[in-house]
């Protein structure tokens, strides 16, 4: 019963091990882009047997869809790196998802305030 429970926990260990990782990627080889610098992972999450990671992000770049492109252009070099990084045998792919929350949130303090006014 204990070996099912760890097995349970595997996609989500190995989901913010890539997180961890491709943070650490996208910082030391893209600080200098104007439109990845300013990007944060704030999520991940591991699908279809631990072979696919969702990787969800934040930028303060307004333009989201030029994050979103960029993001897509150097997701390969980002995989590679990725596998050479990671201490596992295969590698799983990677996709980058924007994550609104912070949006939405203010979004509905705006509305809370002004139902109380």
């Amino acid at each position: 019963m204990m070996n099912r429970q760890n097995n349970s926990n595997r996609g989500a260990r190995i989901a913010s091990k890539v997180q961890t990782i491709v943070a650490e990627i996208l910082r030391d080889k893209y600080a200098d882009d104007p439109i990845l610098s300013g990007v944060s992972l704030v999520g991940a999450v591991a699908h279809g047997g631990l072979q696919f990671v969702r990787l969800f992000y934040y930028s303060r770049n307004p333009d989201v869809n030029a994050v979103g492109r960029r993001l897509d252009d150097v997701t390969k070099t980002v995989r590679y790196e990725l596998g050479a990084r990671m201490n596992q045998k295969y590698v799983p792919d990677i996709r980058f998802e924007y994550d609104d929350t912070l949006e939405r949130a203010e979004r509905i303090d705006e509305l809370l305030k002004k139902i109380e006014e």
